[in-house]
């Protein structure tokens, strides 16, 4: 048991006192993250899927260079924040996005047209694309390395400078 004496001195110890809320915090962000991904595929499964040009994607395929894999719904507000990012990311990066449980291939390409978007989409309608990798919210983001594995995964919004730092690390794992 932590006696009174304990936090008298903790707290009299400005340094110490800091360290332990960060550290404090830092455990909580770790817990809940991990938590919300627990569900989350570790491994690639298999992707081939008509992008919302027409074009074939097949991600076993994908081999030159690490590869950014964002799930996102229109209809989220928090992947609205990021679509520029993801937009930004798509120009020097090979990225792919699915667009979970967000309408028809009609309705997403309006979205697309409506919000100045470029990046190539996949339309999941009914979210079976994304239940085959385990999530259930968006925005979801998997880096793959040039060997197809998965690196990395970032759920919730996360900014250009992570997600490029996550691109350019992937290339060396």
């Amino acid at each position: 048991m932590i006696t009174m004496n304990v936090i008298k001195t903790i707290k009299s110890n400005k340094l110490l006192f800091i360290s332990l809320q960060v550290l404090l915090l830092v455990s909580v962000y770790v817990g809940v993250k991990t938590y919300k991904q627990r569900d989350l595929v570790q491994d690639t499964p298999p992707l081939t899927a008509t992008l919302l040009s027409g074009q074939t994607f097949n991600l076993q395929a994908q081999r030159d260079k690490p590869l950014l894999l964002h799930f996102w719904a229109s209809w989220c507000p928090v992947c609205q924040l990021e679509q520029d990012t993801i937009e930004s990311l798509s120009q020097d990066y090979s990225v792919v996005t699915v667009a979970m449980q967000s309408g028809e291939k009609a309705e997403v390409q309006h979205y697309m047209q409506t919000e100045n978007l470029t990046f190539p989409v996949i339309v999941d309608p009914a979210g079976e694309i994304s239940s085959r990798f385990g999530i259930k919210g968006v925005p979801i983001s998997f880096i793959l390395n040039r060997e197809g594995k998965i690196v990395f995964v970032e759920s919730g919004y996360t900014t250009s400078w992570g997600l490029q730092f996550r691109l350019w690390l992937a290339d060396f794992n």
